[in-house]
């Protein structure tokens, strides 16, 4: 999109991270916590740390893929990596780690 990119047609870094917050919410419907749910039981995924790696710049225009994975699985924190490409030639552009917690929340 326009608005994601600078005035050389570059897309800003936290565009990017924009891109990593809609797959992990796709991630987590995949598996099994969909927002309906989480409000339900109360507990929700709390972002702790998020590490990026940009490999090279995607530019207006480009089409990008991005892959999400459960990485890692502790009692309560837990990790997802992700990698986005350039769908033209499958270049990597950026890859990240996040680090989230499962938390409860009480209301009043």
């Amino acid at each position: 999109m326009f608005f994601d990119t600078d005035c050389g047609g570059v897309v800003h870094n936290i565009a990017y991270l924009r891109f990593i917050e809609i797959a992990r919410t796709l991630l987590a419907e995949q598996l099994g916590l969909a927002l309906s749910e989480m409000a339900a039981t109360q507990k929700y995924p709390v972002l702790l740390r998020t590490e990026i790696d940009y490999r090279r710049a995607a530019k207006l225009g480009d089409r990008l893929t991005i892959e999400g994975w459960l990485d890692q699985l502790e009692r309560v924190r837990f990790w997802c990596a992700f990698r986005i490409a350039r769908n033209a030639d499958d270049a990597l552009i950026a890859e990240c780690r996040q680090t989230l917690a499962l938390i409860g929340h009480r209301s009043a």
